[in-house]
């Protein structure tokens, strides 16, 4: 990459740690908050779900204004969305509230993560893109590395001290973007793009199930569904199962978090160029699919940590991996393609915790049971459409031939 394409990953990067980074410090403290204003679980999992259903109602109309307004707005107004539903988070108790705030970090969210990678699409060749998606997903996971462990911290200081450092931080995100990311395309590109015909989100949808990278989004969507379950029912399963302490579940938390960072970093770009998207696709799809099985057998914390570490392992090869054979399948409507990821994401984001909710209070290994049913068809159905869809000359480097 050249000096410029480095600067401007760079500043992409900052962007994305700070806006994951601000939400992952209130982490730490929000079952003991959530509990000082009497909610439980239930309240833990709206609060996911309102989220996620906010990204998703958004994401494909912000993909479309991704490549009509341009990236730079987008990153701005995203980060603007997410400040704000921190502060209100801050200023009350109300779970109502809370729930109003969480809605509008999901709009930030939807404008952010499309306009994030459209942007890398731009300074990237194909050849860079896996590496440029790696970076500034590694920036995501070390913001959720390091955001919890400084929640931990400042929880000492007050319980909401942390939700207050939260929304001061995004802020400066906000200040930061505005003095020094520009826009990624020329503005008579971006002008172009505004004489498009306008289309429904149900349009969207319906248009997506058409395009070449239909069946990444699926699996984008089953892989988002997966590790929210997971995630969603990872604390109350091994307090249940192994008396994990909250100490125990915060070091898991930022263990899976560094392996994350480290395969995103040093080791998804050499991946992909040695093997190509659709061998990585098959591979790290089935290991989920194995870290899935291993949970129902799990006997010790040890071991269920362990099995943790494998699923957090292969799911941060797949989202880099992903996200760039969407984009490099996309053609010149990357916002409109890393709008359709966010939403199908967002899809799974809301199922996957209701859902793990629900068959967790009917039994608690149910929702490991759901991830690892839907892993399995969603690894058949990968490798029919590679035989299928790839028999001919592609842009995708996708058997590894």
């Amino acid at each position: 990459m050249t000096s410029d394409q480095r600067k401007k990953l760079t500043i992409l990067m900052i962007n994305m740690f700070i806006a994951i980074g601000s939400f992952g410090i209130i982490i730490p403290i929000l079952p003991a908050y959530l509990e000082s204003i009497n909610q439980g679980g239930t309240a833990a999992g709206l609060m996911i779900a309102i989220f996620a259903g906010a990204q998703l109602i958004l994401s494909p109309i912000a993909g479309k204004w991704t490549d009509q307004y341009g990236r730079r707005k987008m990153i701005i107004y995203g980060l603007i969305g997410l400040t704000v539903s921190m502060f209100i988070f801050y200023s009350s108790d109300s779970i109502w509230v809370l729930y109003a705030s969480r809605f509008i970090g999901g709009v930030g969210a939807a404008l952010l993560v499309p306009a994030i990678f459209a942007y890398v699409a731009d300074i990237t060749t194909m050849d860079q893109r896996a590496k440029g998606n790696s970076f500034v997903s590694a920036a995501m996971s070390l913001g959720i590395v390091i955001g919890p462990g400084i929640g931990g911290f400042l929880a000492d200081f007050g319980l909401k001290t942390p939700i207050l450092i939260s929304a001061i931080v995004s802020l400066v995100a906000v200040i930061f973007s505005v003095a020094v990311l520009k826009e990624s395309r020329p503005d008579q590109v971006i002008e172009g793009m505004g004489s498009q015909n306008e289309e429904s989100m149900a349009r969207k949808m319906i248009r997506s199930v058409k395009m070449p990278y239909f069946v990444p989004l699926i699996i984008t969507l089953v892989l988002s569904f997966g590790l929210m379950a997971y995630e969603s029912v990872l604390g109350l399963f091994v307090d249940n199962q192994f008396g994990a302490t909250p100490q125990e579940i915060a070091f898991m938390v930022t263990s899976t978090g560094i392996v994350s960072v480290i395969v995103q970093l040093f080791i998804v770009d050499r991946l992909v160029t040695r093997f190509g998207e659709g061998k990585i696709l098959n591979v790290f799809i089935g290991i989920s699919a194995i870290g899935f099985l291993l949970s129902l057998i799990a006997s010790t914390y040890a071991f269920f940590f362990g099995i943790t570490l494998l699923i957090f392992l292969a799911t941060s090869i797949l989202r880099p991996v992903l996200n760039t054979l969407i984009s490099k399948l996309a053609g010149n409507e990357q916002g409109f393609a890393m709008g359709m990821n966010n939403a199908y994401m967002s899809i799974g984001n809301v199922l996957g915790p209701t859902l793990a909710g629900i068959l967790y209070d009917v039994k608690i290994i149910y929702p490991f049971v759901l991830g690892l049913i839907l892993l399995v068809i969603t690894l058949i159905v990968t490798i029919i459409w590679q035989k299928r869809s790839f028999r001919k000359n592609a842009p995708v480097k996708l058997q590894g031939m």
